[in-house]
C-alpha cells in the first residue's frame, strides 16, 4: 500500500465541484513546546483545491482532513525542482559549447528553456490535475 500524506484543514470555500482547504503546513520543530523561544519554528497556511469530492457534505469552517499520496508528492518535486535543474545545467553547457565560451548566450538560453518548460507543464495543466488528485474526509 503506498504512503499517504495527512494534513488536518478547514474548508475555506466550495466553488462547483472544487473544495478550496486552507492547511498549515508546519516544519518538525513548529509542534515544539519551545518554539516561542527558538527562531527556527516555522509554519505556512496554503490553499489545497480537491476535485471531485461530494461537495454538499461538506460545509465552510468545517474541519477536515485531506490525503494525498507520497508519490504524488515526490512526482510534483521532480516536475518543479529536479527537471527544471537538469534543463537549466543541460542548456547552460550545450550553449556554452556552441557559442565557444558566450556567457550571455548561455544564460539566455537557459532562460529560454526554462521558460518553454514552465509553458509546456502550464499547457498540460489540466492532464496535471487529473493526476494529482487529493480525498478530502470529514473530522
Amino acid at each position: 500500500m503506498a504512503e499517504v500524506i495527512k494534513h488536518d484543514g478547514v474548508v475555506d470555500s466550495i466553488e462547483g465541484d472544487c473544495i478550496h482547504v486552507r492547511i498549515v503546513q508546519a516544519s518538525a520543530c513548529a509542534a515544539c513546546g519551545a518554539k516561542s523561544l527558538c527562531s527556527a519554528a516555522e509554519s505556512k497556511e496554503k490553499v489545497v483545491d480537491v476535485y471531485g469530492a461530494d461537495t454538499e457534505a461538506f460545509v465552510v469552517g468545517q474541519r477536515v482532513m485531506v490525503e494525498g499520496s507520497a508519490a504524488m508528492g515526490m512526482k510534483a518535486v521532480r516536475l518543479a525542482f529536479l527537471f527544471p535543474l537538469i534543463l537549466l545545467v543541460g542548456a547552460v553547457a550545450l550553449a556554452m559549447w556552441l557559442s565557444e565560451g558566450n556567457e550571455a548566450v548561455a544564460a539566455l538560453s537557459a532562460l529560454l528553456a526554462l521558460t518553454l518548460y514552465f509553458l509546456v507543464l502550464f499547457a498540460c495543466k489540466k492532464r496535471l490535475m487529473n493526476e494529482f488528485t487529493f480525498k478530502i474526509k470529514p473530522i
